[in-house]
């Protein structure tokens, strides 16, 4: 510690530097807040330099989180030659960037604050569009932006040094500094003092640079010609700031600070707080919005008191409660004094950040994601490695997949599906709620490692190979015989003979010989609809069931089966032609030609790659005009985030089933009542809300708030559920979560007596790893508030060596688990056998290869008696 210490002291005498730096705005002082932020944020870190057109996609699909009134990028890991600098200057000088809101005054910026104190090396307006009018959503002329590479003058860091007496402080950490507040006064003077804004610096640092604008994101990459400018990172944000000055580019995400651009989803409720703890440490905000003042507040920690990353994490979003208690020793020593000194600036309320940054003195690029402690704002984060590697985090994961399926489309190296994605426990014992992707050169290249908060490292399998790309050429010869041994396999049209084939030999085969399985079941299943059913759904169970691929990686796998899948649903006989099938598809262009089906047992593939991801010509409206017309099954493939599938049909809906595929969005299965939804593979935030009947499968993770107010049906969750699952559902859920959820399980379940058709959660704190076996999560259930303020119903909860305790209850209690309760508990782990392959005996019921009675491994939660209720209110009156 003792050189933190003096990094410490010496960031004290920076801070007395600033000394004759005045506020503009009284500490706090905000303009009127705008509504609560929901906005939509999206970054990620790539191994090789890749250009702004992969930023584009997610940032359109988020669309529904921003207005088009701010919007911005910022890139980290810039490409020398697109500069037009050399790669000396672009590590070396800091490069300024200046929004010219009024282009008269730039001279007049140069010389009071460029020309006398720093050295430029190259100096340059950004190339855009002629004319902002020819982008349709613009309804603000950008900014005139001009980029300056420079280094402050060395008579005047000296003379700042012996003004300040910053002798022994190193000569770039005051350079830095100097930087940093020419950079405040610029703002001051030309920005935050004035009626009429007139320029502001949008970025600062080495190797950094900061785009906004009114509007939406992606339009600042086209106006400003980035879709073919190269970098390392790329981070983008939708929507304007929930305080400040909003409707004007200075307004709009990202925010900077030396060498780093920040973006969030939320709100603090402490603007206040968090302002004047800035102030009182000479660090004062100008654009005023809370956004502003986390960057302001992650620069002060950092560079200026030189704290570890780990350590200004935790000053963010400080460890509580039962996390806190189950920290190691020196740890929660350490935390308590961060704690004791910065609690005052801990932004309070929903939040989660992206920081693009660079690190110059470890030549290391980095990509954070931060959640706040009660994990109110959605967040997903993901991670490939292979030839190349990149990790990702954003608001949804349908934003991650569009941003590796953008990159995959330009360079097969990338793959269209991660190798793993998850969410993080703000303020936890588990991971801190933090994740840092960080790029540092290795042998001439950049390599990418993920760790956590604490530094675990977060990886992918090792010895799992991605596919090379080569599509075998399979002689005529050779696919009539793979075709003559796969026939009889083919037969039981439920797919399991088939796939089962296809597990069992997966793990030793090359990559070549699935290609040529896959090429021949395609071209089979064009013969007959028997064939082609047997065929999808044998496909679709080697996406759903986990297994040991050996060293091929499972993304690649999926990949690969997906995008058969693709072939066979493009092959089908479109709407309106004459065909014997029973299957037809409709797509964007063959909307309007949607008619009755052409038999009892049709199915209707709906390819919803076209189709806008909601409003009136989403394919959620076609989907409910087609069932109208009598279609009951649905194939729905080619999902790019689109929303509220399921939703609209009506009441009764009994005997409808759709099959998604691909990146669903928000709100599916919402408000359903009868019908049945699988979901091929992880699903995405507020599903099956205010659900009333029916079952709802999902072959993979769910996000926030899922259930919310659900009234009834069956649920089936593969992997784990986000953040505050089935809160304020009532009357008779049922809701099988094989892993885990983060928090707030079930609170205020309000869902009747179990034993009398009431509602209940099983949760069986599982996982598959790497190899597709079957083994407990580290904890059954991570956090707190478990059950908390139930008032009915009962959680059930795989627990047997007893982890799950009192003290994370929260209004309910661990009672002993009954006779009855396996009874009424039985049949839905049943089905779940039956959907993923989870055995009771097998998994479920086998201890350390014990097999346990249920009472030694179920453990039931119940809402705590009203006698008890009773009592406590007593005491605390």
């Amino acid at each position: 510690m003792k050189s933190n210490g003096c990094m410490f002291d010496q960031g004290n005498r920076l801070l007395a530097s600033r000394r004759d730096l005045s506020p503009t705005f009284f500490p706090g002082q905000t303009l009127k807040p705008e509504a609560e932020g929901g906005c939509g944020v999206t970054g990620f870190a790539a191994s090789i330099p890749v250009s702004g057109r992969h930023i584009f996609q997610p940032s359109v699909q988020m669309h529904n989180r921003g207005n088009g009134k701010g919007g911005g990028i910022a890139a980290v890991g810039l490409d020398p030659d697109s500069l037009g600098v050399s790669r000396e200057i672009l590590d070396d000088d800091y490069l300024v960037q200046i929004a010219y809101l009024d282009p008269e005054v730039r001279s007049l910026v140069e010389e009071q604050f460029i020309k006398p104190f720093l050295r430029i090396d190259h100096a340059g307006r950004l190339s855009a569009m002629a004319d902002w009018r020819d982008l349709p959503g613009l309804t603000v002329a950008p900014p005139e932006v001009w980029r300056y590479f420079v280094r402050v003058k060395t008579e005047v860091l000296q003379h700042f040094i012996q003004r300040h007496h910053l002798h022994g402080i190193s000569w770039r950490r005051v350079e830095d500094e100097f930087i940093s507040q020419n950079c405040y006064r610029l703002n001051q003077t030309f920005y935050a003092s004035l009626g009429e804004k007139k320029a502001f610096v949008l970025s600062q640092g080495r190797n950094v640079m900061i785009l906004k604008i009114v509007g939406y994101a992606e339009e600042a990459a086209l106006y400003y010609n980035l879709l073919d400018f190269k970098a390392h990172i790329w981070i983008a944000h939708q929507r304007y700031p929930t305080r400040g000055r909003v409707w004007h580019p200075g307004g709009a995400h990202p925010f900077a600070a030396l060498n780093m651009a920040l973006v969030h989803n939320g709100d603090f409720a402490n603007y206040h707080s968090v302002s004047e703890y800035l102030s009182q440490r000479q660090t004062y905000p100008l654009f005023l919005t809370d956004t502003e003042v986390a960057v302001l507040m992650f620069d002060l920690l950092h560079r200026v008191y030189g704290y570890p990353l780990e350590y200004v994490i935790e000053a963010l979003a400080p460890t509580t409660e039962r996390d806190f208690d189950l920290l190691p020793a020196k740890r929660r020593e350490i935390y308590r004094l961060i704690q004791a000194s910065h609690i005052h600036g801990s932004p309070d309320g929903p939040w989660f950040f992206i920081i693009a940054r660079n690190d110059p003195e470890h030549q290391r690029y980095e990509l954070i994601g931060i959640t706040d402690t009660s994990m109110l704002r959605p967040q997903v984060f993901a991670l490939q490695d292979g030839e190349v590697q990149i990790g990702l985090l954003c608001s949804e994961k349908q934003a991650i997949d569009a941003t590796l399926s953008s990159l995959a489309q330009e360079d097969r190296r990338f793959c269209p599906v991660a190798d793993i994605y998850w969410n993080a426990r703000g303020g936890s014992h588990t991971d801190g709620g933090a994740y840092i992707f960080s790029l540092e050169p290795k042998d001439g290249r950049r390599v990418l490692t993920c760790v956590d908060k604490f530094g675990v490292l977060k990886a992918a399998p090792w010895y799992q190979k991605p596919w090379g790309g080569d599509i075998p050429e399979i002689s005529a010869e050779r696919g009539d015989e793979l075709a003559a041994d796969l026939m009889p396999l083919l037969e039981d049209e439920s797919g399991q003979a088939m796939y089962q084939y296809l597990r069992q030999r997966l793990f030793k085969w090359y990559y070549a010989t699935y290609l040529e399985h896959l090429q021949v079941l395609t071209r089979l299943s064009q013969q007959s609809d028997q064939l082609k059913s047997a065929i999808i759904n044998a496909l679709t169970l080697v996406i759903d069931r986990r297994f040991d691929p050996g060293d091929k990686k499972r993304s690649n796998i999926i990949m690969l089966t997906i995008k058969a899948l693709h072939d066979i649903f493009q092959a089908i006989p479109p709407m309106g032609e004459l065909h014997p099938s029973r299957y037809r598809r409709l797509d964007w262009q063959t909307r309007e030609q949607i008619t009755a089906p052409p038999q009892p047992d049709a199915i209707l593939v709906l390819d919803a790659s076209g189709f806008p991801p909601e409003g009136d010509d989403c394919d959620a409206r076609y989907q409910v005009q087609a069932y109208h017309l009598g279609w009951k099954r649905f194939i729905l493939y080619s999902y790019r985030g689109q929303r509220f599938t399921g939703c609209g049909f009506g009441l009764k809906t009994d005997g409808v089933r759709l099959d998604v595929y691909d990146s669903s969005g928000d709100y599916l299965a919402s408000g359903i009542d009868g019908m049945e939804i699988h979901v091929h593979g992880n699903a995405q935030d507020q599903l099956g809300q205010i659900m009333k009947r029916g079952k709802l499968v999902v072959h993979g993770d769910v996000g926030q708030t899922f259930m919310y107010g659900a009234k009834g049906g069956e649920v089936y969750v593969l992997g784990n559920a986000a953040g505050r699952p089935l809160i304020n559902a009532v009357g008779r859920p049922k809701v099988v979560i094989n892993g885990t959820a983060l928090d707030f399980l079930a609170e205020s379940f309000m869902a009747g007596d179990v034993f009398k058709d009431g509602g209940f959660v099983i949760v069986n704190g599982m996982e598959f790893d790497e190899r597709g076996r079957f083994r407990r999560l580290p904890s059954p259930y991570p956090g707190s508030n478990l059950f908390s303020l139930a008032s009915g119903g009962a959680v059930y909860i795989r627990d047997p060596y007893g982890m799950v305790s009192t003290d994370q209850l929260n209004g309910g209690e661990l009672v002993p688990f009954t006779e009855a309760d396996w009874r009424l508990i039985r049949p839905y782990l049943e089905e779940n056998e039956r959907l993923f392959d989870i055995g009771i005996e097998r998994d479920l019921l086998t201890v350390d290869s014990r097999r346990c009675p249920p009472e030694e491994v179920y453990r039931k939660i119940q809402p705590v008696k009203k006698t008890v209720l009773s009592k406590l209110e007593e005491a605390w009156e």
